[in-house]
């Protein structure tokens, strides 16, 4: 199948998903994770008609930007950044989604000052609490937020998680409705550069299940490309 046909698809499937928990399709955003995905299917992938394009690599990112492969479309960075290459992201997309540890943050606020810009970001949670993945603990984000003030040159839109591989469905909707349970504690504790509009989560194999449980936005890589040949 083309990858319009694919999109068609997703967009089918989140339809049917939002509906029968009675929420509106049109609050749910489409990110087609482009990881080694050239800038044709990228292009191919914008003219389906996604919402977004997210790039795990910098790499990647910078090379298909120079192909002006996201045109028509924003770009989102989805990936872990390493603090040193923020200056090549900064201010290049978006939305950084993968906001993972405090360290990165000041270094994300610190270029953007840098810039004279505002970053949009997301939080990313580790929700799983998993040993081999980035992110805040639940505490540790609520406890941000409290301060985050400090970091005048960002703008939390949301957060973002990736839960535990999981091959049995339903599995993660609990990890999902503690993300949302999460989302709405931050709601009641705003401050002027945190915004809450967004709860990232949910990919090809768990989607439904995440809108289920109130995601805002998708990140669909391989119900979109097929399979990624590493």
């Amino acid at each position: 199948m083309s990858i319009a046909e694919n999109v068609a698809l997703v967009r089918l499937e989140m339809e049917r998903a939002a509906m029968a928990c009675g929420r509106d399709p049109k609050e749910i955003k489409l990110c087609a994770a482009t990881k080694m995905n050239d800038a044709e299917a990228v292009r191919q992938a914008i003219a389906a008609g996604v919402d977004c394009c997210g790039e795990n690599r910098v790499q990647e990112l910078l090379e298909k930007q120079k192909q002006n492969a996201y045109a028509g479309a924003p770009v989102h960075f989805i990936g872990h950044l390493q603090t040193n290459k923020v200056r090549q992201v900064v201010g290049k997309v978006d939305l950084i989604q993968s906001v993972d540890s405090e360290h990165l943050l000041r270094a994300i606020d610190a270029e953007a000052g840098r810039q004279g810009i505002l970053q949009n970001i997301l939080l990313e949670v580790n929700i799983g609490a998993e040993e081999s993945k980035w992110g805040f603990t639940p505490q540790e984000t609520l406890q941000l937020i409290d301060k985050i003030g400090q970091y005048p040159n960002v703008r939390v839109q949301g957060l973002m998680a990736i839960p535990p591989i999981s091959h049995i469905s339903g599995e993660n909707r609990k990890f999902f409705q503690k993300m949302f349970h999460l989302s709405v504690d931050i709601k009641n504790k705003i401050e002027d550069n945190v915004t809450v509009e967004c709860l990232s989560m949910g990919m090809s194999g768990d989607f439904a299940d995440a809108i289920a449980c109130g995601s805002t936005m998708i990140r669909v890589g391989t119900a979109i490309f097929g399979a990624r040949n590493y």
